[in-house]
């Protein structure tokens, strides 16, 4: 059960795993989470989303150790919990609007990047012990991605 829940199933057996646990990641976001971001409920889209990250460091680590891998790579239940903190309080994304689906593939493709590439500090908190490392990795490429994303909209003044 454990093993399933943080593979998604099928989906960590599948060629590039971690793009298909993003993918699954974005399908949450958007059916779940996004409704959750009313202007007055952003303190409430912060705990929802601490406490699924929480839950997914356990059962990322407790998967790592049943599979005896340090960071296994068919466990993408990592990408799917930290997806939707790339569009969290983003004034800049309009829903609905080409722009704003292109925002969403641009927000898709910076986390992607983020999370094979791990640049600043990434890789570091990766060697974190556990589901922490597990975990916490994605949610930092998921921060930056979503800065990127802040930065742009303000740039090009979206």
């Amino acid at each position: 059960m454990i093993v399933s829940l943080a593979t998604l199933g099928p989906l960590g057996k599948l060629k590039a795993p971690g793009t298909w646990g993003s993918a699954v990641g974005l399908a949450w976001w958007a059916l779940v989470v996004q409704n959750l971001a009313t202007p007055r409920s952003w303190i409430h889209e912060i705990c929802f989303n601490g406490l699924v990250i929480l839950a997914a460091i356990f059962i990322c680590g407790a998967a790592a150790e049943l599979l005896k891998k340090k960071d296994p790579s068919e466990v993408v239940l990592d990408e799917m919990v930290a997806m939707p903190l790339v569009f969290f309080l983003n004034p800049h994304l309009h829903l609905g609007t080409k722009l704003g689906f292109i925002t969403v593939l641009l927000g898709f493709g910076l986390f992607r990047f983020f999370d094979i590439v791990k640049p600043l500090g990434i890789r570091w908190i990766e060697k974190a012990p556990g589901g922490i490392g597990i975990v916490m990795d994605d949610v930092v490429a998921a921060l930056y991605a979503n800065l990127c994303l802040q930065v742009i909209g303000i740039y090009f003044s979206l």
